[in-house]
């Protein structure tokens, strides 16, 4: 008879102690440390076996040399934001899991996927709604595909069983936080249960190349739910995020064996489901009838896709004692560096001036290209005059007040011209990098903060 063997987990990190801690090692955090039963004591069955699965077995010793070096297969999806998420399709035996916040609509955008899929044998499996919430859903969404099946269960082993009647060709699993494992002994969404169901559909996903999808949970700070190690599991990790007051939803990568991790996709949440925007540009621009002041353009990349963002800015003078510094969708430290080198180098007093910062539509910019144009909207709110329309910035402001070369300026100005922009002002450094033959759109070098205020104003 095996004895029952138990272990406690930080609830925080998932780090394991043989015995119980104050305080956590890892994470630094106190009493966080819970006893989980590891396994039973005479329920232990033998784990499923996938050798023959596919009729043929693969455990073997190969030379390096006798690996032949295929591109990995790739199933591609009719959701374009999807496809370029994941780096061009769903990867055969590839394992991707999706966190977000509740209610951002994780399960509607991988329902609509899958249902829109109607040439592959897919498999849902729900934990968390019964098979009527999901038709209702289903049914809003508007399309019907007689590959797609329903199974809502919690127990990993009940899974497997249905899994080798059906032999799905793509697996959805919502969400991985209520599987349960019987090979541990505690509550669903714990930190072993997590592990171990993740490693069971892991194990499933690579050894019968099957593609699964794990939606996922996030804490109240904003980290996927559960140990650390679901992430370094997984093949790609993609993170669900907007703001529910918008209607803009964007589903970002954060890691990608297959594929680039700076990419972006962005949905617009609708009543029949989430529609891929393929031209986020125009969304995130706003078209207005009057000239305002503290508006400039910037000229961004996300990933591999540039985008035309509105950067907005208001100077006010300051009523208390202390100025204020207020950014939405931007960096605070970022904003202080900018109005640091407009003092020095310009002349220009924001000692004694409230300075607020908004990314308009709702996103985070990382890019520093975006450096001048939110220098420019400082500068016009600051004078109070509007920025001549048709006309957008991309650069990087250095401490000694001069513009910094960015990268992929010839994307950038195709994207600026392509919307109907009359001028780009970018850095002198970018003069080799700029496009040789001519352009619908002005191309303005400069080379120094003060040059850009004699031009604007």
């Amino acid at each position: 008879m095996s004895k029952t063997k138990s272990s406690f987990f930080c609830q925080q990190c998932g780090y394991e102690s043989a015995k119980w801690l104050g305080k956590c090692p890892s994470c630094n955090n106190w009493n966080c440390f819970v006893e989980e039963v590891l396994v039973k004591g005479n329920d232990k069955t033998p784990k499923d076996d996938w050798k023959e699965y596919n009729g043929i077995s693969k455990i073997k010793t190969v030379a390096l040399n006798e690996v032949s070096s295929a591109e990995e297969k790739r199933i591609p999806t009719a959701d374009v934001e999807l496809n370029r998420v994941l780096g061009g399709g769903i990867v055969t035996g590839s394992i991707v899991l999706v966190a977000g916040e509740p209610g951002i609509g994780k399960s509607t955008l991988f329902l609509q996927n899958g249902l829109l899929l109607k040439d592959i044998v897919t498999l849902y499996i729900s934990g968390e709604e019964s098979e009527q919430q999901i038709k209702m859903r289903a049914d809003r969404l508007g399309i019907s595909n007689e590959n797609f099946y329903l199974l809502t269960e919690t127990d990993t082993q009940s899974i497997f069983k249905e899994i080798k009647k059906l032999k799905p060709q793509l697996v959805i699993v919502d969400s991985i936080q209520t599987l349960q494992s019987p090979f541990v002994e505690s509550s669903p969404g714990s930190i072993s249960q997590i592990r171990e169901c993740a490693a069971e559909l892991q194990r499933f996903a690579k050894e019968t190349n099957t593609p699964v999808f794990l939606i996922g949970h996030i804490t109240k700070d904003g980290n996927i739910a559960g140990p650390k190690i679901l992430e370094h599991m997984v093949d790609t990790v993609l993170q669900f995020e907007g703001d529910r007051h918008y209607a803009y939803r964007i589903l970002r990568t954060l890691k990608n064996r297959f594929g680039s991790t700076a990419e972006l996709g962005i949905y617009e949440m609708s009543g029949t489901g989430m529609r891929p925007v393929t031209n986020p540009s125009e969304i995130l621009i706003t078209n207005k009838e009057d000239q305002l002041s503290g508006i400039a353009i910037a000229a961004t990349i996300e990933g591999m896709r540039p985008l035309l963002i509105e950067t907005q800015a208001l100077v006010t003078q300051s009523v208390y004692g202390t100025p204020q510094r207020t950014v939405s969708g931007f960096d605070l430290r970022r904003l202080q560096l900018l109005l640091a080198v407009l003092e020095k180098r310009g002349g220009f007093h924001f000692g004694m001036k409230d300075v607020f910062v908004n990314i308009a539509g709702g996103i985070k910019a990382e890019d520093p290209s975006i450096d001048l144009a939110i220098v420019s909207a400082l500068l016009s709110s600051y004078e109070d005059v509007a920025l001549p329309q048709h006309i957008c910035f991309a650069g990087e402001v250095g401490l000694s007040g001069e513009i910094r070369a960015v990268n992929r300026i010839e994307q950038r100005i195709a994207e600026a011209e392509k919307l109907g922009f009359e001028k780009i002002v970018v850095s002198k450094y970018n003069s080799k990098s700029l496009p040789k033959t001519k352009t619908g759109i002005q191309v303005i070098a400069l080379g120094k903060v003060e040059e850009l205020y004699q031009l604007l104003f």
